[in-house]
C-alpha cells in the first residue's frame, strides 16, 4: 500500500481476531474481542439499557485482558483509549452516537466536497456544488417532513422474490441441471420442496412419503446467477431511510476464473432471536419454475452445522461445519428464496496451523472442515448474530 486509508482498517478489522487466533495467547485475543465488542456495540443506531450494560462489560474485560500486553512485551506502549470510559456517560446524556466518530469532518468533506465536485462539469465548479448541497439539504429535510407525517419515502422495494440476473447460458431442465451442478437427485429435492409448500400445515417429513405423493416438476426452469436483497440495516452507512442493497452470488465461473458460491443466513424461526432462529447453508444455484401456474423462487444449498450450542468462549463467535448425511454425502436441500435471510461470512478455523501458499481463497470452502461465522461483517450482521 501507498497510503493506509480508513477502509482498509475497516476491512483489516472484520478479519483481524481470526488471524490472530491461536498464535498469540489467549488474553490478547479477549482483549481484541472485547475492543471488537465495543466498537460495534456503540454503533448501533438504539441503544437500551441491556445494551449499555454490554458495553460496559465490554470495556471492563477490555481493561482486564489488556494487562497482558506490559507482561509479554514490557516495553510495548497500548495507545490510550481513555475515551472510551466515557461513552456510557455520554450516550446517558446526549443519546447513541450512530457512527459519530473523529473522522466525522472527513466523512462530511467527502459528501459536501467531493461528490458534489465529482457530480459537477468541473468548470466554475463552486456554484454548481452549491446548489448540488442545496438540494441534498432540501431532500433530507422532506424526509424529515415525511417521517414526521408518517409517509414512506418513494424508495422502490423488492416484493415476493428477490431481482435476478441472468449472467450466462444455463440448464432449462431439472436433469440438465442436476447434471450442471453435479446433484443426481436434485429431481426428489424439488419433490421434497413442492410438497411442503403445498402442504405447509403437514409436520410429515417428505423423505417419508412414497415417491408416488410428492409432485413432480417435468417442465422448463430458469437458472439465475445471483440474487439481489434489499433490507432494513440503520446501523450501517445506508441509504433512504435506512434500507440497504446486497447481491448473493451462486455463480459458477466468476470473472471467467473460479466459482463463487456465496453463504447465507436460512429463517428457520422468526420467534427465535439471533443464531438460535437462523441457520447457514452454502448456496449452489438460483433457479425458478412455474407449477399450476405459480412460480416458485428457490435455491438449491447444502446445510451446514452449529458446533456446540453457544459461540466459542475466546472469539464469541459462533461455529459450524459442514452437514452431510451417513453416506457421505453432502446434506441438500431445494428451499424458497424468502426463508434467506442475509449473506454470512464464513472464516475458516485455522488453530495454529498457517495457510499453505498454495491455498487459493476460493478453496477455503472445500478445503476446510469448520468455520466461524464473523459477526464483524457489518453493523447489520453484528446485530443478526450477537
Amino acid at each position: 500500500f501507498k497510503q493506509w486509508m480508513g477502509d482498509d482498517s475497516k476491512v483489516l478489522m472484520k478479519v483481524f481476531l481470526l488471524a490472530i487466533e491461536g498464535h498469540v495467547p489467549q488474553d490478547m485475543v479477549h482483549v481484541f474481542c472485547a475492543l471488537l465488542e465495543f466498537c460495534y456495540l456503540v454503533q448501533r443506531n438504539v441503544i437500551t439499557k441491556d445494551t449499555l450494560i454490554q458495553i460496559q462489560d465490554a470495556l471492563r474485560c477490555f481493561h482486564h485482558y489488556c494487562l497482558i500486553f506490559n507482561t509479554i512485551i514490557p516495553t510495548f506502549s497500548l495507545p490510550h483509549q481513555h475515551s472510551m470510559a466515557h461513552y456510557v456517560d455520554m450516550i446517558r446524556l446526549f443519546g447513541s452516537p450512530n457512527g459519530l466518530c473523529s473522522s466525522i469532518t472527513e466523512s462530511k468533506h467527502i459528501k459536501a466536497v467531493k461528490e458534489p465536485w465529482w457530480w459537477s462539469s468541473r468548470h466554475n465548479a463552486l456554484g454548481q456544488m452549491l446548489v448540488t448541497n442545496q438540494c441534498l439539504d432540501k431532500l433530507t429535510a422532506s424526509h424529515v417532513d415525511f417521517d414526521a407525517n408518517l409517509m414512506q419515502c418513494p424508495i422502490l422495494m423488492l416484493t415476493g422474490a428477490p431481482l435476478y440476473h441472468t449472467e450466462r447460458k444455463w440448464a432449462q431442465t431439472v436433469a440438465a441441471l442436476a447434471h450442471e451442478v453435479a446433484v443426481p437427485d436434485l429431481q426428489c429435492l424439488i419433490q421434497y420442496f413442492l410438497f411442503s409448500q403445498l402442504n405447509p400445515d403437514d409436520a410429515r417429513n417428505p423423505k417419508d412419503i412414497p415417491a408416488t405423493g410428492p409432485p413432480r416438476h417435468e417442465g422448463k426452469l430458469q437458472v439465475f446467477n445471483s440474487a439481489a436483497a434489499t433490507f432494513y440495516a440503520p446501523s450501517d452507512l445506508s441509504g433512504i431511510g435506512g434500507m440497504r442493497h446486497e447481491h448473493i452470488r451462486a455463480c459458477p465461473l466468476w470473472w471467467n476464473k473460479y466459482p463463487h458460491n456465496d453463504c447465507v443466513f436460512i429463517n428457520t424461526d422468526s420467534d427465535t432471536e439471533g443464531m438460535r432462529g437462523l441457520e447457514v447453508a452454502r448456496v449452489i444455484c438460483f433457479f425458478s419454475f412455474k407449477h399450476d401456474w405459480e412460480v416458485y423462487p428457490c435455491t438449491l444449498i447444502q446445510w451446514f452445522e452449529k458446533i456446540g450450542d453457544c459461540p466459542d468462549e475466546n472469539t464469541g463467535m459462533w461455529m459450524v461445519t459442514p452437514s452431510f448425511h451417513e453416506d457421505s454425502l453432502r446434506n441438500l436441500a431445494v428451499i424458497h428464496i424468502e426463508t434467506v435471510f442475509h449473506a454470512a461470512h464464513l472464516i475458516p478455523i485455522y488453530d495454529s496451523e498457517y495457510i499453505p501458499p498454495s491455498l487459493k481463497f476460493y478453496q477455503s470452502l472445500d478445503t476446510f472442515g469448520s468455520f466461524y461465522i464473523n459477526k464483524y461483517t457489518d453493523h447489520h450482521v453484528f446485530e443478526i448474530v450477537s
